[in-house]
């Protein structure tokens, strides 16, 4: 039994021994090893041995920021002996911060940092979660001390780019390269969203107004525009159509013109000479005899230039006469023509 009892006991202890002296490192992890409370090494990834009770692995503080299952955020801090190369998250609650114009807001920040030099990271600060978002709560408040509220809100990437500059330069000598920082929410207080919402309401309404009054002004020019184009278009028209009725005009006064020319030669063909001119001025002056008669009161004394009249009915005359000498002449010529006399038998 005693025997037993040792071996069980020698099977722990190597047990334990194996423990504490074969350590197997993740990939993109790494362990602080100390040997007689100094640092001597880094355990790289893959497998290591420790001298037992010699050498031992260094803990580091951490932190995480998780939420339950009711939504509520809590933040978990703990140890550990493996050091995380990979980049990693830091993000803690809101918190107030006071404006140039005197506005309290909460602010929500986000740290993307990544551990260059653990050695560094272990030993050159006592708590480097705790240390950055200090570092970042500070320097949120130092910005955003500085400026407005509105060019708060309309300069998150101003402020991130300064958080950042500004945390990088006081983290490298902790062996931690901050490659982002990022605000996730500015949540100013109730009654200056009420009015930043009316703002925007009345800014949209004068907006909407402005549009309207353009779109306004602009059916009005083109109105005015058509109106103009219509106008010019009609006069055009009525200038073409003119155009064409003068010329239509012309052509037949032309014509007219010429059929009347015509007309007086061989009136003037057909009458003697020096007759044609008292015939046409006597066929004129009874052409407006029924006009002069027909206002009231008027009373016209026959003959009246009975010369002009005379002649333009000797002349009218003399046409009929010329003219049905010329038919009977030619019904004589066609008789004859048609009816030879008779031969004399000798």
């Amino acid at each position: 039994m005693v025997g037993l009892a040792v071996l069980g006991i020698l099977v722990l202890l190597g047990i334990f021994v194996a423990t504490k002296s074969f350590k197997v490192v993740g990939q993109a992890e790494v362990m602080v090893i100390e040997r007689l409370g100094r640092f001597h090494r880094l355990a790289r990834s893959g497998f290591n041995i420790l001298i037992p009770f010699i050498e031992l692995p260094r803990t580091i503080d951490v932190r995480y920021f998780e939420s339950d299952v009711t939504g509520i955020k809590r933040v978990t801090a703990g140890h550990t002996a493996r050091i995380d190369l990979r980049e990693q998250v830091l993000n803690f609650p809101s918190q107030p911060v006071i404006t140039k114009d005197n506005v309290t807001i909460d602010i929500d920040a986000v740290i993307y940092y990544r551990v260059a030099d653990p050695q560094k990271a272990t030993y050159a600060v006592q708590n480097l979660p705790y240390a950055l978002e200090t570092l970042t709560r500070t320097t949120l408040r130092n910005i955003v001390g500085e400026m407005e509220l509105d060019a708060t809100l309309g300069s998150r990437d101003v402020i991130n780019r300064r958080m950042r500059e500004v945390i990088e330069e006081a983290s490298i000598g902790w062996g931690v390269d901050v490659t982002r920082v990022e605000l996730q929410s500015i949540e100013p207080p109730r009654d200056i969203q009420q009015s930043m919402e009316l703002q925007m309401r009345a800014e949209r309404e004068r907006r909407a107004a402005v549009t309207n009054a353009e779109a306004g002004k602009r059916a009005a020019i083109l109105e005015a525009e058509g109106v103009r184009e219509s106008q010019v278009r009609r006069a055009e028209g009525e200038r073409d159509a003119a155009v064409l009725r003068a010329k239509g005009l012309a052509e037949a006064r032309l014509a007219m013109a010429e059929a009347e020319a015509e007309a007086i030669h061989k009136i003037g063909s057909a009458l003697p000479e020096g007759q044609a001119a008292m015939y046409l001025l006597g066929m004129k002056y009874l052409e407006a005899l029924p006009t002069l008669a027909q206002g009231k009161n008027s009373t016209i004394f026959l003959p009246a230039e009975a010369a002009g009249v005379m002649g333009a009915i000797g002349g009218l005359r003399e046409l009929v006469n010329k003219t049905a000498r010329s038919t009977f002449e030619g019904s004589e010529t066609s008789g004859s023509q048609r009816n030879p006399p008779p031969k004399t038998q000798g």
